[in-house]
């Protein structure tokens, strides 16, 4: 006997003129409430996928890594770089001025705007490092000094003094009869629409020959440097 044979019984056959008896409609009705079960196979391919599907490990999740979030990080610009500039000795030695910074000079000779250094004449030799604060504190505006120590590559000085949009900060280092240094904004600005930084290198240069001055000492000269 086929299957739709089985799950659906025939009705008894009936004269066209023969009533219906109500046991006819509860047969009918019973067959419906009361299907056959389903099919052998069907019920067994659903056991097999439930199974796999609980039996199969459960897909790996993909958790960025650090340098794969770098892009979404915001882009370092000369604005932001200019927020945080390193100031002290660098490898023992006075820093060049920031590319970013027009504002400064140095005795550095990476730096984009050079300056000599100084020499101390012979009769000005002793407490040299005394003498160059006094010098500071005299012709500058609401100077501090902030450092003063002894380093193995000679004695560093750092002060800071109004300058024209902030703070300025002066770093000295003095070595023997050489004095190195550099003169620098702390605070770089832009004028909108333009994305270089305005500065006053001059100024800088007219502050260290005002100390410069004070002491008596001098740069190198071109004769002496033959």
């Amino acid at each position: 006997m086929s299957l739709i044979g089985h799950a659906l019984p025939s009705l008894p056959s009936r004269n066209p003129t023969q009533k219906i008896s109500p046991h006819h409609f509860n047969f009918a009705k019973s067959s419906i409430q009361n299907p056959t079960p389903k099919p052998i196979l069907f019920t067994n391919l659903l056991s097999l996928a439930l199974t796999f599907t609980l039996n199969s490990p459960l897909p790996s999740l993909a958790i960025p890594s650090p340098n794969s979030l770098s892009p979404l990080l915001p882009p370092t610009t000369p604005f932001s770089e200019s927020k945080n500039l390193p100031i002290g000795l660098e490898d023992g030695k006075i820093r060049p001025c920031p590319s970013i910074n027009p504002s400064c000079v140095s005795t550095n000779p990476k730096s984009s705007l050079f300056a000599f250094p100084w020499r101390i004449p012979e009769n000005s030799a002793d407490n040299a490092i005394q003498k160059l604060q006094e010098a500071i504190l005299k012709t500058q505006r609401n100077a501090k000094i902030q450092v003063i120590e002894d380093t193995p590559n000679g004695q560093y000085l750092q002060a800071e003094v109004d300058g024209g949009f902030g703070q300025d900060v002066l770093e000295f280092l003095i070595k023997g009869d050489v004095v190195v240094y550099r003169c620098m904004a702390t605070k770089v600005t832009y004028v909108y629409p333009f994305t270089t930084a305005f500065g006053d290198s001059k100024g800088q240069e007219e502050r260290m020959k005002k100390i410069m001055d004070q002491l008596g000492w001098y740069p190198p000269s071109l004769d002496s440097m033959d």
